[in-house]
């Protein structure tokens, strides 16, 4: 069975948009992604008085779950590129996209990710490096400063209707805008 279409968003959406306010209620869960970082190296077999205070806790307790789901994220990602879609097809982008990729320098965009920009020969160049080092870390260290990653407050926050959730997702936006209308074309060109 190949699948070559996403679900339609009017299936895809009312299912997270069930499935978040259902773990809040009655499992008392938050969805997110950016503390498994946490619960894995609170995993890793340290003794308890070399761990930072931060790691002292019962991820099992609090984080197995989450951990679970991200697992299960991973499994299900490979499954659909690897097992479900045809590689060979191009990206599903507007003429537009494909446009302003090639007049950045982006062409080659066969496959699940542009291999001009996700690749280790992309990797290998200067601006490569600093935009998968430098945006690893900058998305690191934001999810960490702001609570919480997109995923956790766009979903979550707002299903919990947390003001400063709100604030986050307003500012991911921004900066989203910010990298693709100006830094990219400037990092690219």
């Amino acid at each position: 069975m190949e699948l070559t279409q996403p679900w339609p968003w009017y299936v895809a959406g009312p299912l997270i948009g069930l499935v978040v306010p259902a773990l809040l209620l009655f499992g008392g869960k938050v969805f997110g992604v950016s503390a498994n970082l946490r619960h894995v190296c609170a995993a890793l077999p340290v003794p308890e008085r070399r761990k930072p205070g931060f790691l002292r806790y019962d991820w099992r307790r609090t984080g197995l779950w989450n951990l679970v789901f991200v697992a299960g994220v991973a499994v299900g990602g490979f499954v659909g590129i690897r097992l479900l879609s045809d590689s060979s097809l191009p990206l599903a982008l507007s003429s537009d996209t494909f446009a302003a990729l090639a007049s950045v320098g982006v062409e080659d965009v066969t496959g699940f990710v542009p291999r001009d920009l996700i690749s280790w020969g992309a990797l290998a160049t200067p601006i490569g490096a600093l935009m998968v080092i430098g945006g690893g870390f900058l998305v690191g260290f934001g999810a960490r400063w702001a609570g919480g990653c997109t995923s956790g407050h766009a979903i979550s926050g707002l299903a919990d209707l947390q003001v400063p959730s709100l604030v986050a997702v307003v500012g991911f936006f921004v900066g989203g805008l910010f990298v693709t209308h100006l830094l990219l074309p400037l990092l690219l060109s």
